[in-house]
Protein backbone atom coordinates (compact mmCIF):
# COMPACT_ATOMS: atom_id res chain seq x y z
CA UNK A 1 0.00 0.00 0.00
CA UNK A 2 2.78 2.48 0.63
CA UNK A 3 4.59 1.70 -2.84
CA UNK A 4 0.99 2.42 -4.32
CA UNK A 5 0.71 5.93 -2.83
CA UNK A 6 4.38 6.47 -3.10
CA UNK A 7 3.97 5.86 -6.89
CA UNK A 8 0.95 7.89 -6.98
CA UNK A 9 2.77 10.88 -5.32
CA UNK A 10 5.60 9.99 -8.10
CA UNK A 11 2.97 10.50 -10.88
CA UNK A 12 0.96 13.15 -9.58
CA UNK A 13 4.81 14.98 -9.03
CA UNK A 14 5.56 14.45 -12.62
CA UNK A 15 2.39 15.40 -14.13
CA UNK A 16 2.91 18.57 -12.15
CA UNK A 17 6.07 19.47 -13.48
CA UNK A 18 5.19 18.01 -16.56
CA UNK A 19 2.15 20.92 -16.88
CA UNK A 20 4.42 23.78 -15.37
CA UNK A 21 7.01 23.07 -17.95
CA UNK A 22 4.43 22.95 -20.84
CA UNK A 23 2.91 26.26 -19.50
CA UNK A 24 6.06 27.90 -19.35
CA UNK A 25 6.64 27.34 -22.93
CA UNK A 26 3.13 28.32 -23.69
CA UNK A 27 3.72 31.25 -22.35
CA UNK A 28 6.80 31.46 -24.06
CA UNK A 29 6.66 30.62 -27.22
CA UNK A 30 2.91 31.40 -27.89
CA UNK A 31 1.29 33.93 -25.61
CA UNK A 32 4.09 36.06 -25.01
CA UNK A 33 5.02 36.45 -28.68
CA UNK A 34 1.35 37.03 -28.98
CA UNK A 35 0.98 39.63 -26.38
CA UNK A 36 3.94 41.44 -28.07
CA UNK A 37 2.24 41.05 -31.08
CA UNK A 38 -1.03 42.98 -29.37
CA UNK A 39 1.02 45.55 -28.13
CA UNK A 40 2.90 46.81 -31.88
CA UNK A 41 -0.29 46.77 -33.68
CA UNK A 42 -2.10 48.75 -30.53
CA UNK A 43 1.16 51.48 -30.57
CA UNK A 44 0.72 51.47 -34.15
CA UNK A 45 -2.59 51.83 -33.67
CA UNK A 46 -2.04 55.14 -31.29
CA UNK A 47 0.71 56.51 -33.26
CA UNK A 48 0.85 55.26 -36.72
CA UNK A 49 4.49 57.53 -37.42
CA UNK A 50 6.39 55.62 -34.69
CA UNK A 51 9.00 53.39 -36.44
CA UNK A 52 10.58 50.52 -35.24
CA UNK A 53 13.80 50.73 -32.64
CA UNK A 54 16.92 49.49 -34.15
CA UNK A 55 19.87 48.18 -32.30
CA UNK A 56 21.95 51.84 -32.01
CA UNK A 57 18.75 53.02 -29.93
CA UNK A 58 18.25 49.67 -27.49
CA UNK A 59 20.40 51.36 -24.98
CA UNK A 60 17.98 54.28 -25.01
CA UNK A 61 14.97 52.04 -24.96
CA UNK A 62 16.18 49.55 -21.69
CA UNK A 63 16.70 52.84 -19.66
CA UNK A 64 13.37 54.29 -20.32
CA UNK A 65 10.23 53.05 -18.11
CA UNK A 66 7.96 51.64 -20.58
CA UNK A 67 5.19 50.26 -18.62
CA UNK A 68 3.35 48.08 -21.33
CA UNK A 69 6.52 46.70 -22.66
CA UNK A 70 5.84 47.76 -26.42
CA UNK A 71 10.40 48.52 -26.66
CA UNK A 72 10.95 45.57 -25.90
CA UNK A 73 8.43 44.38 -28.21
CA UNK A 74 9.99 46.51 -30.94
CA UNK A 75 13.29 45.79 -30.31
CA UNK A 76 12.35 41.49 -30.85
CA UNK A 77 10.67 42.59 -33.76
CA UNK A 78 13.82 44.85 -34.91
CA UNK A 79 16.31 42.40 -33.67
CA UNK A 80 14.52 39.30 -35.67
CA UNK A 81 13.96 41.75 -38.47
CA UNK A 82 17.47 42.85 -38.56
CA UNK A 83 18.86 39.45 -38.37
CA UNK A 84 16.95 38.81 -41.82
CA UNK A 85 14.12 36.56 -40.11
CA UNK A 86 16.47 34.69 -37.42
CA UNK A 87 15.94 35.84 -33.80
CA UNK A 88 17.46 33.77 -30.90
CA UNK A 89 16.05 30.65 -31.80
CA UNK A 90 17.39 29.27 -34.98
CA UNK A 91 15.77 30.46 -38.13
CA UNK A 92 12.00 28.96 -38.43
CA UNK A 93 12.19 27.22 -35.32
CA UNK A 94 9.53 29.20 -33.57
CA UNK A 95 6.63 30.29 -36.11
CA UNK A 96 5.77 33.29 -33.42
CA UNK A 97 8.59 35.36 -33.93
CA UNK A 98 8.62 35.30 -37.51
CA UNK A 99 4.81 36.58 -37.25
CA UNK A 100 6.37 39.51 -35.11
CA UNK A 101 8.68 40.30 -37.83
CA UNK A 102 6.05 40.36 -40.22
CA UNK A 103 3.78 42.25 -37.90
CA UNK A 104 6.43 44.91 -37.54
CA UNK A 105 7.41 45.28 -41.18
CA UNK A 106 3.73 45.52 -42.15
CA UNK A 107 3.40 48.65 -40.53
CA UNK A 108 6.78 50.09 -40.84
CA UNK A 109 5.50 49.77 -44.87
CA UNK A 110 2.08 51.45 -43.95
CA UNK A 111 3.70 53.72 -42.40
CA UNK A 112 6.66 54.54 -45.40
CA UNK A 113 3.84 54.54 -48.03
CA UNK A 114 1.01 56.83 -46.49
CA UNK A 115 3.07 59.58 -44.19
CA UNK A 116 1.40 61.45 -42.35
CA UNK A 117 -1.48 62.08 -44.62
CA UNK A 118 -2.57 58.55 -44.14
CA UNK A 119 -1.62 58.30 -40.13
CA UNK A 120 -5.53 58.60 -39.62
CA UNK A 121 -7.06 55.82 -41.98
CA UNK A 122 -4.00 53.11 -40.23
CA UNK A 123 -4.93 54.07 -36.99
CA UNK A 124 -8.66 54.27 -37.50
CA UNK A 125 -8.68 50.51 -38.69
CA UNK A 126 -6.12 49.35 -36.53
CA UNK A 127 -7.80 50.60 -33.01
CA UNK A 128 -10.18 48.75 -31.12
CA UNK A 129 -13.88 50.53 -31.55
CA UNK A 130 -15.73 51.36 -27.94
CA UNK A 131 -17.10 47.91 -27.58
CA UNK A 132 -13.41 46.46 -27.24
CA UNK A 133 -13.39 45.13 -30.36
CA UNK A 134 -11.25 45.41 -33.79
CA UNK A 135 -13.43 46.06 -37.32
CA UNK A 136 -13.39 43.04 -39.37
CA UNK A 137 -13.63 45.30 -43.00
CA UNK A 138 -10.76 47.60 -43.70
CA UNK A 139 -12.36 51.40 -44.01
CA UNK A 140 -10.55 53.39 -46.08
CA UNK A 141 -13.08 56.81 -46.13
CA UNK A 142 -12.04 58.09 -42.95
CA UNK A 143 -13.19 61.93 -42.94
CA UNK A 144 -10.27 64.47 -43.32
CA UNK A 145 -8.87 66.74 -41.13
CA UNK A 146 -7.88 70.28 -41.87
CA UNK A 147 -4.14 71.53 -41.74
CA UNK A 148 -1.87 73.92 -41.69
CA UNK A 149 1.40 73.43 -43.92
CA UNK A 150 4.46 74.60 -46.25
CA UNK A 151 3.92 72.80 -49.62
CA UNK A 152 6.53 72.14 -52.14
CA UNK A 153 6.69 70.28 -55.14
CA UNK A 154 9.95 69.59 -56.81
CA UNK A 155 10.50 68.37 -60.67
CA UNK A 156 12.91 66.68 -62.44
CA UNK A 157 13.35 68.62 -65.67
CA UNK A 158 12.72 67.60 -69.17
CA UNK A 159 12.05 64.10 -68.13
CA UNK A 160 10.40 62.90 -71.35
CA UNK A 161 13.49 62.86 -72.54
CA UNK A 162 14.78 60.81 -69.77
CA UNK A 163 11.93 58.48 -70.41
CA UNK A 164 12.98 57.88 -74.15
CA UNK A 165 16.15 57.47 -73.21
CA UNK A 166 16.49 55.13 -70.15
CA UNK A 167 13.74 53.21 -70.50
CA UNK A 168 13.34 51.20 -67.23
CA UNK A 169 16.79 52.32 -65.98
CA UNK A 170 15.00 55.81 -65.34
CA UNK A 171 13.27 54.50 -62.01
CA UNK A 172 17.21 54.07 -61.05
CA UNK A 173 17.42 57.97 -62.22
CA UNK A 174 14.55 58.93 -60.01
CA UNK A 175 15.33 57.05 -56.99
CA UNK A 176 19.01 58.44 -56.79
CA UNK A 177 17.14 62.18 -56.72
CA UNK A 178 14.41 60.82 -54.30
CA UNK A 179 16.89 59.76 -51.73
CA UNK A 180 19.04 62.94 -52.25
CA UNK A 181 15.45 64.98 -52.09
CA UNK A 182 14.01 63.32 -48.68
CA UNK A 183 17.11 63.23 -46.99
CA UNK A 184 17.26 67.33 -47.13
CA UNK A 185 13.68 67.90 -46.36
CA UNK A 186 13.33 65.31 -43.65
CA UNK A 187 16.88 66.99 -42.43
CA UNK A 188 15.70 70.13 -42.52
CA UNK A 189 12.18 69.91 -42.00
CA UNK A 190 11.38 71.53 -38.22
CA UNK A 191 11.50 68.42 -36.03
CA UNK A 192 9.32 65.62 -37.82
CA UNK A 193 7.21 67.89 -39.73
CA UNK A 194 8.87 67.67 -43.24
CA UNK A 195 7.60 64.92 -44.98
CA UNK A 196 7.58 63.82 -48.95
CA UNK A 197 3.76 62.41 -49.36
CA UNK A 198 4.12 61.68 -52.85
CA UNK A 199 6.33 60.60 -55.24
CA UNK A 200 4.96 61.35 -58.60
CA UNK A 201 7.63 60.10 -61.20
CA UNK A 202 9.16 62.77 -62.14
CA UNK A 203 8.01 65.07 -59.07
CA UNK A 204 7.39 65.28 -55.49
CA UNK A 205 4.81 66.96 -52.97
CA UNK A 206 6.99 67.51 -49.67
CA UNK A 207 4.65 68.66 -46.74
CA UNK A 208 5.75 70.96 -43.55
CA UNK A 209 2.94 70.19 -41.62
CA UNK A 210 2.58 73.20 -39.16
CA UNK A 211 -0.44 70.95 -37.75
CA UNK A 212 -4.43 70.79 -37.46
CA UNK A 213 -6.04 73.89 -37.94
CA UNK A 214 -8.28 73.68 -34.47
CA UNK A 215 -4.94 72.51 -32.68
CA UNK A 216 -3.03 75.61 -33.93
CA UNK A 217 -5.76 77.78 -33.16
CA UNK A 218 -6.30 76.49 -29.82
CA UNK A 219 -2.76 77.13 -29.07
CA UNK A 220 -2.01 80.70 -30.52
CA UNK A 221 -5.01 81.28 -28.20
CA UNK A 222 -3.72 79.64 -25.11
CA UNK A 223 0.13 81.86 -26.34
CA UNK A 224 -2.06 85.12 -26.54
CA UNK A 225 -4.13 84.91 -23.02
CA UNK A 226 -0.73 84.00 -21.44
CA UNK A 227 1.27 86.92 -22.96
CA UNK A 228 -1.60 89.37 -22.86
CA UNK A 229 -3.74 87.96 -19.82
CA UNK A 230 -7.24 89.51 -19.80
CA UNK A 231 -7.60 89.95 -15.47
CA UNK A 232 -11.21 90.85 -16.37
CA UNK A 233 -12.11 86.98 -17.34
CA UNK A 234 -12.21 83.98 -14.79
CA UNK A 235 -10.08 81.41 -15.35
CA UNK A 236 -12.66 78.71 -16.66
CA UNK A 237 -14.23 81.44 -19.26
CA UNK A 238 -10.46 81.51 -20.36
CA UNK A 239 -10.49 77.90 -20.16
CA UNK A 240 -13.65 77.89 -22.26
CA UNK A 241 -12.47 80.47 -24.85
CA UNK A 242 -9.18 78.59 -25.66
CA UNK A 243 -11.10 75.35 -25.90
CA UNK A 244 -13.41 76.45 -28.76
CA UNK A 245 -10.51 78.23 -30.68
CA UNK A 246 -10.86 76.87 -34.24
CA UNK A 247 -14.53 75.57 -33.80
CA UNK A 248 -16.18 77.39 -36.76
CA UNK A 249 -19.24 76.62 -38.51
CA UNK A 250 -18.12 77.84 -42.06
CA UNK A 251 -14.79 75.96 -43.19
CA UNK A 252 -13.62 79.61 -44.58
CA UNK A 253 -13.95 81.06 -41.30
CA UNK A 254 -11.74 78.23 -40.33
CA UNK A 255 -9.38 78.49 -42.38
CA UNK A 256 -8.80 82.30 -42.68
CA UNK A 257 -9.50 83.09 -38.48
CA UNK A 258 -5.65 82.81 -37.89
CA UNK A 259 -2.57 84.42 -39.58
CA UNK A 260 0.29 81.91 -39.91
CA UNK A 261 2.88 85.23 -39.82
CA UNK A 262 1.60 85.63 -36.49
CA UNK A 263 3.06 82.07 -34.87
CA UNK A 264 5.70 82.39 -32.61
CA UNK A 265 8.66 80.67 -34.42
CA UNK A 266 6.82 80.25 -37.80
CA UNK A 267 10.03 82.56 -39.10
CA UNK A 268 12.68 79.68 -38.20
CA UNK A 269 9.93 76.77 -39.66
CA UNK A 270 9.55 78.62 -43.04
CA UNK A 271 13.03 79.01 -43.11
CA UNK A 272 13.85 75.68 -42.43
CA UNK A 273 11.25 74.52 -45.29
CA UNK A 274 13.02 76.78 -47.71
CA UNK A 275 16.58 75.50 -46.82
CA UNK A 276 15.20 71.97 -47.30
CA UNK A 277 14.47 73.00 -50.69
CA UNK A 278 17.60 74.58 -51.61
CA UNK A 279 19.95 71.67 -50.28
CA UNK A 280 18.06 69.77 -52.10
CA UNK A 281 19.40 71.74 -55.01
CA UNK A 282 22.54 71.57 -53.81
CA UNK A 283 22.55 67.85 -53.19
CA UNK A 284 21.72 66.55 -56.67
CA UNK A 285 24.67 68.37 -57.83
CA UNK A 286 26.87 67.22 -55.69
CA UNK A 287 25.76 63.74 -54.85
CA UNK A 288 28.32 61.58 -56.58
CA UNK A 289 25.32 58.45 -57.89
CA UNK A 290 23.14 61.43 -59.44
CA UNK A 291 26.05 63.27 -61.03
CA UNK A 292 27.06 59.60 -62.48
CA UNK A 293 24.59 60.13 -64.75
CA UNK A 294 26.26 62.73 -66.83
CA UNK A 295 28.47 60.32 -68.12
CA UNK A 296 25.69 57.98 -69.26
CA UNK A 297 26.52 57.50 -73.46
CA UNK A 298 22.55 57.18 -73.55
CA UNK A 299 22.20 60.72 -72.27
CA UNK A 300 25.10 63.02 -72.40
CA UNK A 301 26.66 60.64 -75.71
CA UNK A 302 30.03 60.40 -72.88
CA UNK A 303 31.05 64.80 -73.69
CA UNK A 304 28.86 65.91 -70.53
CA UNK A 305 26.08 66.98 -72.08
CA UNK A 306 23.49 66.24 -69.90
CA UNK A 307 23.20 66.85 -66.19
CA UNK A 308 20.23 66.91 -63.91
CA UNK A 309 18.10 69.69 -63.42
CA UNK A 310 15.00 70.21 -61.24
CA UNK A 311 12.62 72.75 -60.60
CA UNK A 312 11.20 73.53 -57.14
CA UNK A 313 7.89 75.28 -55.98
CA UNK A 314 6.67 76.23 -52.39
CA UNK A 315 3.19 77.77 -51.10
CA UNK A 316 1.72 78.25 -47.89
CA UNK A 317 -1.62 77.57 -46.20
CA UNK A 318 -4.26 75.35 -45.15
CA UNK A 319 -5.32 71.50 -46.72
CA UNK A 320 -7.65 68.90 -45.93
CA UNK A 321 -5.25 65.67 -45.30
CA UNK A 322 -7.07 62.00 -46.26
CA UNK A 323 -7.40 59.62 -48.22
CA UNK A 324 -9.13 59.49 -51.75
CA UNK A 325 -9.87 56.77 -53.29
CA UNK A 326 -12.49 53.21 -52.70
CA UNK A 327 -11.70 50.19 -51.06
CA UNK A 328 -9.94 48.95 -53.94
CA UNK A 329 -7.03 51.75 -54.69
CA UNK A 330 -6.37 54.49 -52.01
CA UNK A 331 -4.13 57.62 -51.58
CA UNK A 332 -3.05 59.16 -48.85
CA UNK A 333 -2.70 63.30 -49.93
CA UNK A 334 -3.33 66.71 -49.25
CA UNK A 335 -6.06 68.65 -51.05
CA UNK A 336 -6.05 71.88 -51.22
CA UNK A 337 -5.99 75.10 -53.65
CA UNK A 338 -2.36 75.72 -52.00
CA UNK A 339 -1.12 72.70 -53.35
CA UNK A 340 -2.27 73.26 -56.69
CA UNK A 341 -0.44 76.75 -56.63
CA UNK A 342 2.84 75.13 -55.00
CA UNK A 343 2.41 73.05 -58.22
CA UNK A 344 2.05 75.84 -60.76
CA UNK A 345 4.99 77.81 -58.88
CA UNK A 346 7.44 74.90 -60.08
CA UNK A 347 5.74 74.60 -63.36
CA UNK A 348 6.36 78.71 -63.72
CA UNK A 349 9.93 78.69 -62.31
CA UNK A 350 10.42 76.80 -65.93
CA UNK A 351 9.03 79.66 -67.50
CA UNK A 352 11.39 81.98 -65.53
CA UNK A 353 14.29 79.96 -66.35
CA UNK A 354 14.72 80.38 -62.40
CA UNK A 355 15.43 77.20 -59.69
CA UNK A 356 12.85 77.77 -57.44
CA UNK A 357 9.59 80.31 -57.16
CA UNK A 358 7.65 80.96 -53.91
CA UNK A 359 4.72 82.51 -53.32
CA UNK A 360 3.83 86.34 -51.42
CA UNK A 361 2.41 83.55 -48.71
CA UNK A 362 5.55 81.97 -48.13
CA UNK A 363 7.84 84.85 -47.82
CA UNK A 364 5.79 86.48 -45.29
CA UNK A 365 6.50 83.51 -43.65
CA UNK A 366 10.15 83.55 -43.45
CA UNK A 367 12.51 85.60 -41.11
CA UNK A 368 13.77 88.77 -42.25
CA UNK A 369 17.69 87.49 -43.14
CA UNK A 370 15.63 85.48 -45.71
CA UNK A 371 13.20 87.97 -46.82
CA UNK A 372 16.78 89.82 -47.41
CA UNK A 373 18.33 87.65 -50.28
CA UNK A 374 14.61 86.68 -51.84
CA UNK A 375 13.94 88.49 -55.28
CA UNK A 376 10.60 89.88 -56.05
CA UNK A 377 10.04 88.74 -59.60
CA UNK A 378 6.70 89.53 -60.77
CA UNK A 379 2.89 90.17 -59.74
CA UNK A 380 1.17 87.35 -61.82
CA UNK A 381 -2.40 85.46 -62.13
CA UNK A 382 -1.39 82.02 -62.26
CA UNK A 383 -3.20 79.55 -64.70
CA UNK A 384 -6.50 78.51 -63.20
CA UNK A 385 -6.57 80.89 -60.58
CA UNK A 386 -7.93 84.41 -60.14
CA UNK A 387 -5.93 85.65 -57.31
CA UNK A 388 -3.07 88.50 -58.28
CA UNK A 389 0.09 86.57 -56.39
CA UNK A 390 3.29 88.64 -56.14
CA UNK A 391 6.48 86.15 -56.87
CA UNK A 392 9.41 85.45 -55.38
CA UNK A 393 12.87 83.25 -55.94
CA UNK A 394 16.17 82.46 -54.46
CA UNK A 395 18.81 83.26 -57.15
CA UNK A 396 20.23 79.88 -57.30
CA UNK A 397 22.59 78.35 -59.89
CA UNK A 398 24.83 75.27 -60.61
CA UNK A 399 27.08 76.10 -63.26
CA UNK A 400 30.07 77.38 -62.36
CA UNK A 401 29.53 76.33 -58.79
CA UNK A 402 31.97 73.54 -57.46
CA UNK A 403 29.65 72.00 -54.35
CA UNK A 404 31.88 69.15 -54.28
CA UNK A 405 34.42 71.57 -52.14
CA UNK A 406 31.40 71.83 -49.56
CA UNK A 407 30.78 67.74 -49.33
CA UNK A 408 30.34 67.44 -45.61
CA UNK A 409 28.92 63.50 -44.49
CA UNK A 410 25.40 62.51 -43.30
CA UNK A 411 26.17 63.46 -39.87
CA UNK A 412 27.45 66.96 -40.09
CA UNK A 413 24.73 67.78 -41.91
CA UNK A 414 22.63 66.62 -39.84
CA UNK A 415 24.27 68.74 -36.71
CA UNK A 416 24.77 71.61 -39.43
CA UNK A 417 20.82 71.94 -39.71
CA UNK A 418 20.31 71.15 -36.31
CA UNK A 419 22.19 74.61 -35.55
CA UNK A 420 20.11 76.57 -37.65
CA UNK A 421 19.97 80.39 -37.29
CA UNK A 422 19.01 83.07 -39.38
CA UNK A 423 22.63 84.11 -40.08
CA UNK A 424 23.01 81.13 -42.03
CA UNK A 425 21.64 82.98 -45.31
CA UNK A 426 24.53 85.05 -45.42
CA UNK A 427 27.21 82.22 -43.98
CA UNK A 428 26.26 78.51 -45.23
CA UNK A 429 28.89 77.77 -48.59
CA UNK A 430 26.26 75.99 -50.57
CA UNK A 431 23.79 79.15 -50.63
CA UNK A 432 26.21 82.23 -50.95
CA UNK A 433 27.72 80.15 -54.16
CA UNK A 434 24.72 79.25 -55.70
CA UNK A 435 23.72 83.13 -55.55
CA UNK A 436 27.42 83.98 -56.37
CA UNK A 437 26.21 85.69 -59.59
CA UNK A 438 23.88 88.69 -58.18
CA UNK A 439 25.43 91.51 -57.42
CA UNK A 440 23.80 94.61 -55.50
CA UNK A 441 23.84 96.24 -58.90
CA UNK A 442 22.01 93.81 -60.48
CA UNK A 443 18.96 93.75 -57.69
CA UNK A 444 18.85 97.84 -57.75
CA UNK A 445 18.74 98.16 -61.51
CA UNK A 446 16.01 94.83 -61.77
CA UNK A 447 13.88 96.20 -58.84
CA UNK A 448 13.66 99.87 -60.81
CA UNK A 449 13.19 98.10 -64.34
CA UNK A 450 10.35 95.42 -62.37
CA UNK A 451 8.67 98.86 -60.81
CA UNK A 452 8.60 100.74 -63.98
CA UNK A 453 6.98 97.29 -66.00
CA UNK A 454 4.69 97.24 -62.87
CA UNK A 455 3.49 100.84 -63.20
CA UNK A 456 3.10 100.23 -66.88
CA UNK A 457 6.23 102.32 -68.46
CA UNK A 458 7.10 99.77 -70.83
CA UNK A 459 9.43 101.68 -72.39
CA UNK A 460 11.64 102.49 -69.37
CA UNK A 461 11.38 99.09 -67.93
CA UNK A 462 12.73 97.22 -70.92
CA UNK A 463 15.87 99.76 -71.05
CA UNK A 464 16.57 98.82 -67.15
CA UNK A 465 15.82 95.27 -67.62
CA UNK A 466 18.27 94.76 -70.41
CA UNK A 467 20.62 96.89 -68.39
CA UNK A 468 20.65 94.34 -65.60
CA UNK A 469 20.58 91.24 -67.66
CA UNK A 470 23.77 92.97 -69.54
CA UNK A 471 25.13 93.51 -65.65
CA UNK A 472 24.51 89.70 -65.01
CA UNK A 473 26.31 88.39 -68.01
CA UNK A 474 29.22 91.05 -67.36
CA UNK A 475 29.40 88.98 -63.79
CA UNK A 476 29.93 85.92 -64.99
CA UNK A 477 32.27 86.30 -67.74
CA UNK A 478 34.70 88.66 -65.13
CA UNK A 479 34.20 85.92 -62.44
CA UNK A 480 35.63 82.91 -65.21
CA UNK A 481 34.52 80.18 -63.63
CA UNK A 482 32.83 78.50 -66.70
CA UNK A 483 35.06 76.99 -69.28
CA UNK A 484 31.79 78.13 -71.96
CA UNK A 485 32.44 81.68 -71.37
CA UNK A 486 36.28 81.67 -70.97
CA UNK A 487 36.25 80.07 -74.56
CA UNK A 488 34.10 83.02 -76.49
CA UNK A 489 35.90 86.02 -74.01
CA UNK A 490 34.39 89.27 -74.19
CA UNK A 491 32.75 88.48 -77.66
CA UNK A 492 29.50 87.59 -74.76
CA UNK A 493 29.40 91.77 -73.91
CA UNK A 494 28.65 92.43 -77.39
CA UNK A 495 24.87 92.42 -76.95
CA UNK A 496 24.72 93.33 -81.35
CA UNK A 497 26.58 89.66 -82.34
CA UNK A 498 25.17 87.83 -84.78
CA UNK A 499 27.01 84.62 -83.68
CA UNK A 500 25.05 81.53 -82.93
CA UNK A 501 27.62 80.85 -80.38
CA UNK A 502 27.48 84.00 -78.47
CA UNK A 503 23.21 84.19 -78.80
CA UNK A 504 22.75 81.06 -77.31
CA UNK A 505 25.27 81.30 -74.29
CA UNK A 506 23.94 84.92 -73.76
CA UNK A 507 20.34 83.62 -73.16
CA UNK A 508 22.13 80.80 -71.36
CA UNK A 509 23.67 83.37 -68.85
CA UNK A 510 21.56 85.84 -68.78
CA UNK A 511 18.50 86.58 -66.29
CA UNK A 512 15.24 84.40 -66.98
CA UNK A 513 13.30 87.20 -65.29
CA UNK A 514 14.66 90.25 -67.21
CA UNK A 515 14.40 88.37 -70.78
CA UNK A 516 10.78 87.09 -70.18
CA UNK A 517 9.55 90.20 -69.28
CA UNK A 518 11.17 91.90 -71.74
CA UNK A 519 10.21 89.91 -74.58
CA UNK A 520 6.47 90.19 -72.93
CA UNK A 521 6.72 94.06 -73.13
CA UNK A 522 8.37 93.51 -76.81
CA UNK A 523 5.49 91.46 -77.58
CA UNK A 524 3.31 94.48 -76.71
CA UNK A 525 5.30 96.74 -78.89
CA UNK A 526 6.50 98.63 -75.25
CA UNK A 527 2.64 99.59 -74.94
CA UNK A 528 0.51 98.98 -71.79
CA UNK A 529 -2.37 96.61 -72.40
CA UNK A 530 -5.32 99.17 -71.85
CA UNK A 531 -6.78 96.72 -68.97
CA UNK A 532 -3.08 96.96 -67.36
CA UNK A 533 -3.36 96.77 -63.63
CA UNK A 534 0.21 95.86 -62.38
CA UNK A 535 -0.39 92.06 -63.33
CA UNK A 536 0.41 89.61 -65.85
CA UNK A 537 -1.71 86.16 -66.94
CA UNK A 538 0.44 83.56 -66.77
CA UNK A 539 -0.12 81.35 -69.96
CA UNK A 540 0.36 78.03 -69.23
CA UNK A 541 0.51 75.79 -66.43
Amino acid sequence: AFNSLLLQLSLLLLILFSLGFLRSDAIRLVIAPLRRMLKIVLRYAENPLVGAPNRSERSDRMSANDADGFSDALEDAAESDTNNGESSYETGSYETEQLITAVTKITDLLRKCWGVAGAGIISSNLARNMGGKNTVVFNPTVPGKSVYALFGFACINDFSHLLRSLDKDVMLLINDVAQVVHNEVYRWGYGDSGQCNKNLGQAFLMVYRIGDVQEVQQKKAMADYVIFPDGNKDEEEKAAKIANAGKHSHIDDEMNSIQLASLPGIGAFADRALLGLLKSFAGINRETSVKNWENDYRLGAMVGAFSVEMSFGMDAGWAVEGAVGSEYKIDATYLSTHVNMASRMMCAARQYRLTILVTQAVEELLSRQAREVLRYVDRVYVKGSTEAQRIYTYDARYKGVDFFLYIRSDADADKEAKKYSPAIWTEDFDLIEMRSHITPEFVNTFSKGRTEYLNGNFSEAVKLLKAANEIMIQTIVDGGKMESVNSVGDMLLDSTSNDEEVICLRNELGDGPCQTLVAYMEKEKCMKPDDWDGVRQLTSK
